[in-house]
């Protein structure tokens, strides 16, 4: 029983350093989206070195969130910036990605934060409900083609959003 219990906590402890190795990264950018007067949400880019470089590993995005967004507006803005984008997965992939995420995104508030941390294998999800609060991983891990497509939103030449990239990606 005490070996398994060690055993749950050094997986737990494995994880809480995962989750907060990638915040101790320097910042590569930051950037903040604004909606008319209303600022929506504040992100910053990290990796190991504080230097972007397309398909360089890993790469941590975080969402500090200004506004109530429940998960299926989440969801659902996400599913329209692929098509902005022309994303080019499959149908039926993209549901799958969609439905997942669905399950483990929580709708967030003002100080709320999601970050996805990607490496060369894919990359997951963490989220921390309120500045102070610990940051916890959700959700199981994603692959390759999903972290492209979901870091392209605002990483991508081809972003709805070229300011923010710009700043994201430290080209500003």
């Amino acid at each position: 029983m005490m070996k398994m219990l060690l055993t749950l906590l050094l997986c737990l402890s494995s994880l809480a350093a995962q989750a907060s190795e990638w915040a101790a990264w320097p910042t590569v950018g930051s950037a903040t989206l604004r909606w008319g007067p209303f600022d929506i949400y504040f992100s910053v880019l990290r990796t190991p070195d504080g230097r972007y470089q397309a398909g360089n590993w890993p790469q941590a995005l975080s969402i500090n969130y200004q506004r109530n967004i429940s998960t299926d507006e989440l969801v659902k803005a996400t599913q329209e910036q692929w098509q902005a984008m022309q994303i080019t997965v499959p149908v039926a992939q993209q549901q799958r990605w969609l439905s997942q995420m669905s399950a483990i995104w929580p709708s967030v508030q003002p100080g709320s934060q999601l970050t996805f941390v990607g490496d060369h294998d894919g990359g997951r999800f963490y989220y921390r409900p309120r500045p102070g609060q610990p940051v916890k991983p959700i959700g199981e891990r994603f692959d390759g083609a999903f972290r492209d497509a979901f870091l392209a939103i605002w990483l991508s030449p081809a972003t709805q959003y070229p300011t923010l990239r710009q700043q994201l990606t430290g080209a500003s």
